[in-house]
């Protein structure tokens, strides 16, 4: 085993809201300037694990934006997301960040050159592990939501898959040139969107083949949250769901992003799935999202559920979630980081059932009630430390 415990983490969609809360809370975490809130694995039983520390990560990034990191901290500062005065207390961590960023692939190039950018991507990332000497990688994508994606044989098959990129089809969205890129280097993918990224047989088969851990996909930070809490609460009380039905107002680049029908689908795909799953039978569940630009970073989340009891009788339940999306989003970020940094350190390889904890639409299984992904998780990382 090696005693280098450090991880290179490459951010898909480095310079956006999320990963910019993530590194920066990250970096004030191990200088002590904060508290690990939010953060799962810093609570007991996690502690006991081994995991890499806050302090080992070395961060870089792909981004199609030209926002500088410092930038992007002081307007999360002024929206209200990071405290007054961190940034600056950690200009070093943030410049060494700035410093491993690097262009991200478009939509564009993704159609029309796919080879030339899975080449870029693995060049970019082949060049991070070496001049850190780093020799764990963790590539996550925290990007802008893709639309989904149109089915083509060769997603089945990474033969076909290999030779359709040799003759220069784009079958493939930027986020799974990008998984395709991390399995390559040997590094571990995780998907904190709802894009494809790593979700296709063929992908998935190469992940298996080169031995290296895929998770997945759409981090569940709120409202989701919420559902796979109160789902199972109501199914194991016997209570009948007639109706669930979700309005969610968000701004930011993420609300921009979900502004596009196309790509909204995605997100409304990976929320819409869980209900029929905890329950067992269908029910009536209605999603929308709305942009609401003056939001900002913030987004508010209102569910109204109708429930039937006793002899028919039909009653309510109704929540407001409000929250800022990077926050909640961050803490995840870094557990997940820290987990699949663990995850390559055991050996761990394909898709990777046991974090379903963290995800809207976890790969590998259709649990979704919270308490038992929640052992799921719990067992996973243990099962070492015990034994």
């Amino acid at each position: 085993m090696s005693t280098d415990r450090r991880v290179g983490v490459w951010l898909v969609g480095g310079r956006g809201s999320v990963a910019t809360t993530a590194l920066t809370g990250a970096a004030a975490v191990a200088a002590g300037l904060t508290e690990p809130t939010g953060m799962v694995t810093m609570r007991p039983p996690f502690t006991e694990a081994g995991m890499p520390e806050l302090g080992d990560l070395v961060f870089g990034g792909h981004d199609v934006v030209e926002t500088p990191l410092a930038l992007r901290a002081a307007k999360l500062v002024d929206d209200g997301v990071l405290p007054h005065g961190l940034p600056n207390a950690l200009g070093a961590a943030i410049e060494a960040a700035e410093s491993e960023q690097r262009p991200g692939i478009t939509g564009h190039e993704a159609r029309t050159e796919p080879r030339p950018a899975l080449g870029r991507i693995v060049s970019d990332l082949s060049s991070f592990k070496t001049r850190h000497d780093l020799q764990r990688l963790v590539v996550v994508n925290v990007s802008s939501t893709e639309a989904p994606v149109e089915p083509h044989p060769a997603h089945q098959d990474p033969a076909l898959l290999m030779d359709a990129l040799d003759r220069g089809l784009g079958v493939l969205p930027p986020s799974a040139l990008y998984a395709l890129a991390a399995i390559e280097v040997g590094a571990a993918f995780v998907d904190f969107t709802p894009s494809v990224g790593a979700r296709l047989p063929a992908i998935e088969a190469l992940a298996e083949a080169h031995e290296v851990p895929v998770a997945g996909s759409d981090g569940k930070t709120g409202e989701t949250f919420m559902k796979s809490v109160l789902a199972p609460a109501l199914g194991t009380r016997n209570l009948k769901v007639r109706s669930w039905a979700g309005y969610n107002i968000l701004g930011g680049g993420d609300g921009a992003a979900l502004a596009d029908p196309e790509r909204a689908q995605s997100k409304l795909d990976s929320k819409g799935k869980l209900l029929e799953d905890i329950l067992g039978y269908p029910v009536e569940a209605p999603i929308r999202i709305e942009d609401v630009k003056d939001m900002g970073e913030w987004k508010t989340a209102w569910d109204h559920i109708v429930f039937e009891g006793f002899m028919g009788v039909r009653m309510k339940l109704q929540f407001t979630w409000e929250g800022c999306d990077s926050t909640l989003a961050a803490p995840l970020l870094l557990d997940l980081i820290r987990l699949m940094g663990l995850a390559l350190e055991r050996g761990e390889r394909g898709p990777m059932s046991s974090l379903a904890f963290f995800f809207k639409d976890p790969v590998g299984t259709s649990e979704h009630a919270l308490h038992t992904q929640y052992d799921m998780l719990e067992r996973w990382v243990l099962q070492r430390v015990v034994a």
